[in-house]
């Protein structure tokens, strides 16, 4: 089926008409944009679905800009140079990827430093790209609307760590509200006089500063930065936690505690290396620990999330319209993968409304997830089938997917390996199942088989076939065949019925027509 028809389609119901199609969306198919920090200047490329993107290019130069500013008070020769290298190179490559003009803010380095204009004017006189130096506030912001790209409709502190400074924001209702800046950055901790303990009461007094501006937030704390990830990704490593992916992992207060003294305890080179962390990034970690204990400690949010999401996820957000911000992002991707790969464009809809009597009663998240499920069920089919059902789980758990948290991710990719494989056990993913609770694996199972089951019984998109009528109380699980669908339930149709029904411990029923059988 053609794109044409599936956007022309009258009724969505709740998930909506997709809009990556759209001329507006479709304007937003390849941007490219640079971030030149105090740390490192990178420039990423966003493709694919809009409100989504996958990252078609993404390439980071560790330049030090922002090193020994504090001292001097301009930008360090080395990495001023260095930066102007990278800055012509992504000119070039944005030229040959169609990802021009690009869209280039620097931070707090280039707006402290007494050379930062001359900076500014030497990259754009000698690569032609216009960089446009930001205040803290606007850094604040476009950072915090990064966060609203993976996560619309949020609540809490956006705290964005660079090497010179660190920002926090507000966010709530979808919106970006009170925004500051500090000079909380690794880079200017480093310079301060008075040791440790120097260090710890300039760190605690601007903490208290930012506390004062923007007062208390005891909701999410959604950490970005280099820095947070790295401490992450430390956290990981302490707790022999089996997702290896950074975006949407959750630490408490206490994790916090712990991860920091192990920083502290921990020989830098070995955690480095185990945790394959650059050298250069591996220096911050110590100091932007603390001030993350800072933080935590007197802000007391109740939950701490990692985004990977940012101030260049922001500019992208900057560019959409507001339809397009309103959608969400797990579906739109879910929704340009299908139409991109799937054998069968359209059907995930279908697939869902059959299997849709089983999750009647579920959670509307749940069922956002039954509906990601069914769009993705299709889309590895070119893979192996001896491995199609470990491609669909390591796609979904570790795939470019916004709006899933870890066990969402791990739901999700359970649910698709039950789509090609009855059992579960037996496959490199066992250690993830711990990240679901069993009532979990078990929804899981039935989604995947559900699936399974209904792929069968469609020749063609809008086939209206049968349905599928669950009683929960009684234990019956009812399939209702039109007359002309018969002959689509075949003996390997009939076994995938029946293992559904073992899953929901259930009997099953069959009507043909009017008469049951």
């Amino acid at each position: 089926m053609d794109g044409d028809n599936l956007q022309n389609s009258a009724d969505w119901g709740p998930f909506g008409r997709p809009l990556f199609d759209d001329p507006q969306a479709r304007a937003l198919s390849r941007v490219g944009v640079v971030d030149v920090g105090s740390n490192s200047v990178r420039m990423v490329v966003f493709d694919g679905a809009a409100r989504s993107p996958a990252y078609f290019y993404n390439e980071k130069i560790m330049c030090g800009l922002g090193a020994g500013l504090s001292e001097t008070g301009r930008l360090n020769p080395e990495g001023r140079k260095r930066a102007l290298a990278a800055i012509h190179r992504f000119q070039l490559l944005a030229h040959g990827m169609g990802a021009t003009p690009l869209s280039a803010v620097a931070t707090a380095a280039v707006r402290e430093a007494e050379d930062g204009g001359d900076f500014a004017e030497q990259v754009e006189r000698q690569t032609g790209l216009k960089l446009y130096v930001i205040d803290g506030k606007e850094e604040a912001r476009l950072s915090a609307q990064g966060v609203l790209l993976g996560w619309p409709g949020s609540y809490g502190l956006i705290c964005d760590i660079g090497g010179s400074s660190m920002e926090l924001a507000r966010i709530a209702d979808g919106k970006v509200g009170e925004r500051e800046t500090s000079p909380l950055g690794p880079l200017k901790l480093a310079d301060l006089k008075g040791g440790k303990k120097g260090r710890r009461a300039y760190i605690r007094a601007e903490v208290e500063k930012l506390h004062e501006q923007i007062g208390m937030d005891r909701n999410r704390l959604f950490l970005v930065g280099g820095s947070w990830r790295a401490i992450a990704r430390i956290d990981m490593e302490r707790r022999g936690y089996p997702l290896h992916v950074l975006h949407e992992y959750r630490m408490s207060a206490k994790a916090v505690r712990a991860t920091a003294q192990f920083i502290a305890d921990e020989d830098a080179n070995a955690l480095r290396s185990r945790c394959n962390l650059s050298s250069s990034r591996m220096s911050l970690v110590p100091m932007a620990s603390e001030v993350l204990l800072e933080v935590v400690r007197r802000f007391k949010p109740h939950d701490i999330a990692i985004s990977s999401y940012g101030i260049r996820e922001g500019l992208l957000y900057e560019q959409m319209p507001q339809t397009l911000r309103d959608r969400d992002p797990l579906i739109e991707s879910c929704r340009f993968a299908e139409q991109k790969d799937a054998r069968l464009p359209g059907f995930g809809r279908t697939l869902y409304d059959f299997i849709l009597p089983l999750f009647r009663s579920a959670r509307p998240e749940r069922k956002r997830l039954v509906k990601a499920a069914c769009l993705l069920h299709d889309v590895t089919w070119r893979a192996h089938p001896d491995y199609r059902a470990e491609v669909c789980f390591d796609n979904s758990t570790r795939a470019n997917l916004g709006g899933l948290n870890h066990s969402e991710r791990v739901f999700l990719g359970l649910a698709l390996l039950h789509r090609y494989r009855n059992k579960r056990e037996g496959t490199p993913f066992e250690n993830l199942y711990s990240l679901l609770p069993p009532e979990d694996l078990i929804q899981a199972e039935i989604l995947g088989k559900a699936m399974r089951f209904g792929a069968m019984l469609w020749p063609e998109r809008d086939a209206e076939i049968g349905k599928l009528n669950w009683y929960p109380k009684k234990k019956i699980l009812e399939l209702h065949l039109a007359e002309q669908a018969w002959p689509l339930f075949g003996e390997v149709a009939e076994a995938r019925f029946k293992s559904l029904a073992n899953s929901l411990n259930a009997e099953t029923a069959l009507k043909i027509g009017m008469t049951r059988v």
